[in-house]
């Protein structure tokens, strides 16, 4: 179905795979303990638990995203709904100290945060496809009037939980693993499954090609593309809960700032086309966790923070040159051309 199950998909993710091994190589190098992994009340802990918890909220955002970029979409304002989606469930459990009790149960505060969440997803895809506005302009209406939304949410406050068993979402353990890495993997397998036991994975890849022939093949593609923004909306609300009850506060104006940039770095990086049709949700995966160890990796070796973004640019561009088949294609000329003249010579 999908182009996860082709061979050629497995060949794709060679790259993304290398990279993810040099970058903890790196890491390693540098910090001798850094692959030492110990149990420790009743937990495992270790730099290696640590990133993978920590690239719980990216994986779920390049997940949904993944779907959005193969229609051939952009949703730049997963950040915007992350901070929205933690507003709503911090304002609905109530920001003082009343004894440990949320304001709300705490699943009406899930339920409500998801809720609006998978609207904004919806709106997306309603201006895209029934409006027929270009993608980056729709959810750019959203990236910026989001933030002001989770602003009013919070009355401009950050505001702090006390509610401890929301803090298991997003900082709890099961089975001595992070929780959030239960999350992320079961919303994988889920997707996974409908990806490529279903025919959605081929409609997706359809729509993403050729989304006049796909319609007419009777394929309902703007169903199929309000399903995929939705989707997306939804995964940002779950990653504002995992964000919100990790930092055991919610801040409108700075939670999930540039995720969205995360996201779309990671999903390209596993081998996803921005032009769409083909995509990999195995591959996103696999970058949102080279994007994170890059980050763990650029604090651990001090680099300093007014250059760590131009660091992290440099090597994703590096990263993307490298995966590039054309650029491949070049370097190969260029070493072929003096080889073939000495020949001649």
């Amino acid at each position: 179905m999908a182009t996860m199950d082709m061979p050629s998909s497995r060949h794709r993710l060679l790259w993304p795979l290398l990279t993810l091994v040099l970058l903890l190589a790196v890491n390693a190098a540098f910090n001798p303990s850094f692959l030492h992994v110990e149990w420790r009340d009743g937990h495992l802990y270790g730099s290696l638990v640590d990133i993978l918890n920590r690239a719980a909220p990216l994986v779920l955002v390049s997940l949904g995203m993944t779907l959005v970029i193969a229609t051939r979409g952009i949703d730049i304002s997963v950040g915007a709904v992350v901070a929205i989606a933690a507003a709503v469930a911090a304002w609905m459990i109530g920001g003082a100290v009343s004894g440990g009790a949320s304001r709300y149960p705490m699943w009406a505060a899930i339920l409500a945060a998801l809720g609006v969440a998978l609207v904004c997803g919806l709106w997306n895809g309603l201006l895209v496809a029934r409006i027929g506005m270009q993608p980056i302009v729709a959810t750019l209406i959203l990236m910026v009037a989001g933030r002001g939304i989770a602003q009013l949410i919070t009355d401009g406050q950050i505001i702090t939980i006390y509610y401890a068993p929301y803090f298991f979402i997003g900082g709890g353990w099961l089975l001595g693993l992070p929780f959030s890495l239960f999350i992320a993997g079961g919303l994988y397998l889920l997707l996974h499954l409908a990806v490529t036991r279903t025919a959605l994975g081929l409609f997706i890849q359809a729509v993403g090609i050729n989304p006049t022939a796909a319609r007419v093949a009777g394929i309902r593609s703007r169903r199929l593309v309000l399903g995929v923004y939705a989707f997306c909306g939804l995964c940002a609300g779950i990653a504002g809960l995992l964000i919100s009850s990790n930092v055991k506060s919610a801040d409108g104006n700075n939670a999930g700032q540039l995720l969205e940039l995360d996201a779309i770095l990671a999903v390209t990086l596993g081998g996803t086309a921005l032009a769409g049709g083909r995509f990999s949700l195995a591959g996103s995966v696999i970058g949102a966790l080279i994007i994170q160890t890059l980050t763990y990796a650029i604090y651990s070796l001090g680099v300093p923070p007014e250059i760590n973004l131009v660091v992290k640019a440099a090597v994703v561009f590096v990263v993307m040159l490298l995966q590039s088949p054309e650029f491949r294609a070049t370097v190969r000329s260029a070493v072929r051309r003096p080889a073939v003249r000495e020949l001649r010579a």
